[in-house]
């Protein structure tokens, strides 16, 4: 029997800008419970949540105080609790983030392991190192965030490593203690009746126990890339991205499968296919997604080609498809620019919801949502303070979700944003869209049923087709039924040597004569 979750859509709720039900400036729980109805109506199969516990949001709840709680701003574990009933009754899977790699520095295991001296019981649930003997860090390592992957507690008279904030350190899955914590909160809350996880940086489980120095990437391989952060200029070979990162990512997933019918995925950023990315699923994890996809900026076939050449080496592996999330700019303005506009927003949309893979749909993409600009002094993103003016940070795509036009706040709260609305957003909000049978909001919905009622784009394998660029086309084949997709991703208008019963298209698409003619970014799904 296939598991549900081969070829699911999943909707990405990022709950603090979601809804807000009780006019604090925060998405909450209720809020998403109260929004049920319109993530059903899109035809999702289930929902990722944001993580939902306590935490000091230094890095806006991906620090972790307390695995079994909900964050006060969110609600209360009875809120949880009803809007888990409540999306399981219209047929939705729910799934938690949880960030199991590193804690908040407020987390009592953290707390217990700074105070407790070298000897105490959680003394090594962390990772601890000496000095040198100069002061300086035990090794090269450096921060996602900027700066040394250590900080220096006189308490212990050691550093503890952190692979982003210095209020995010490093649990050390290597301690029995530590390890069996972890895997515990999983426990905890699949008894409670959730469906699975998304897991953060399921790269970064395992460091090297000896602490090895990370090497640099040779200055004659360094791209653009390459230098948008300082830690980019190192390869993560010790720090994490370990080989052994694949037996422990496949107990976890033991672990998962325990409690029956439930679906567990990684968020791999670096060494993908060392640390266990492309792993099948009886190896590691059930699936798995890579930042190749969420950075890719230039649109055109080779994006999506290039990806999936990387996936055709690995043909167990069954992957997790997203052009975007909380953590990089929306898909229309990263592809087009100051040219974004609804057309091509479809354009993508439609191209996400055909691939192979099981897709994340980060909320907003549905509307065609671009990029949201932002001052300064709006940020709240510590990745925007310290690189700033030169890059705006993750808030332009964490900005609240519109959902009136008309309304104070575009419907989102009646009280201060936590982040400003958008106004590029406003006649872009849902109620509007819900009102034109031509908007992004009816072609996304439209292509998520066409989707569910196709096994071939649901479950079927992947065959590109030879097209010039900037024409992308391929084929789906499952059980007998072969569709075609077609994408013009140009400006011009082109035509294809291709035929067949149309099923779905967006844009100027003319499909009466020998050839399959497509305006500036259309697209065409025809059955073969």
């Amino acid at each position: 029997m296939t598991p549900w979750w081969r070829g699911a859509v999943l909707y990405h709720v990022y709950v603090r800008s979601f809804f807000d039900a009780d006019g604090d400036g925060q998405g909450d729980l209720a809020g998403v419970a109260a929004k049920l109805d319109y993530i059903a109506s899109l035809g999702v199969d289930g929902i990722w949540l944001s993580p939902i516990h306590p935490s000091p949001d230094r890095d806006w709840g991906y620090d972790v105080a307390d695995y079994e709680g909900v964050h006060p701003g969110y609600g209360t574990l009875a809120d949880f609790e009803a809007l888990l009933e409540a999306a399981h009754a219209r047929g939705l899977k729910v799934l938690l983030d949880e960030v199991l790699a590193h804690t908040s520095d407020e987390h009592p295991w953290f707390v217990e392991s700074l105070t407790g001296g070298n000897s105490g019981p959680k003394a090594d649930w962390y990772v601890w190192a000496d000095a040198k003997p100069d002061g300086t860090a035990p090794n090269n390592w450096l921060s996602v965030f900027g700066g040394p992957a250590w900080s220096y507690q006189p308490k212990r008279r050691k550093h503890y490593h952190h692979k982003f904030l210095r209020q995010q350190p490093k649990l050390n899955w290597r301690d029995p203690g530590a390890r069996e914590a972890a895997l515990s909160v999983l426990d905890h809350w699949l008894a409670r009746g959730v469906d699975g996880f998304r897991l953060d940086v399921a790269n970064a489980f395992l460091h090297d126990a000896g602490l090895r120095d990370n090497p640099p990437v040779p200055p004659d391989e360094r791209t653009a890339a390459h230098w948008r952060h300082a830690s980019d200029l190192q390869r993560h070979l010790f720090d994490s991205n370990l080989p052994e990162n694949i037996p422990l990512l496949a107990a976890i997933r033991r672990r998962v499968e325990a409690h029956g019918d439930r679906f567990v995925f990684g968020e791999f950023s670096e060494e993908e296919a060392r640390c266990g990315a492309y792993c099948s699923p009886a190896e590691g994890l059930h699936s798995a997604y890579t930042f190749v996809l969420l950075l890719a900026r230039r649109l055109g076939p080779q994006f999506v080609r290039d990806h999936y050449a990387t996936l055709a080496a690995h043909p167990e592996h069954w992957p997790t498809i997203s052009f975007s999330n909380h953590d990089v700019p929306r898909t229309v303005s990263r592809f087009g620019g100051e040219a974004a506009s609804p057309q091509l927003a479809r354009l993508l949309f439609g191209l996400l919801l055909t691939l192979k893979g099981t897709t994340l749909v980060y909320q907003g993409e549905e509307l065609g949502l671009p990029q949201a600009r932002l001052s300064r002094a709006q940020l709240r993103d510590p990745v925007g303070d310290l690189y700033w003016p030169y890059d705006g940070g993750r808030d332009g795509c964490r900005t609240p979700m519109p959902w009136r036009s008309d309304a104070p706040n575009l419907g989102f709260t009646t009280g201060a944003p936590w982040l400003p609305l958008a106004e590029t957003h406003r006649d872009l909000a849902v109620e509007a869209q819900e009102a034109d049978p031509n908007s992004t909001l009816a072609f996304a919905r439209r292509i998520i049923a066409l989707r569910k009622a196709t096994p071939a784009l649901r479950l079927g394998e992947i065959e590109f087709l030879d097209m010039p660029d900037p024409l992308l086309a391929f084929t789906r084949r499952e059980a007998g039924e072969a569709v075609a997709c077609v994408f013009n991703l140009g400006s011009q208008a082109a035509e294809v040597q291709l035929t067949g019963e149309p099923l779905l298209h967006s844009g100027e698409v003319d499909a009466r004569g020998p050839n399959l003619a497509l305006g500036p970014y259309a697209m065409s799904i025809l059955r073969a």
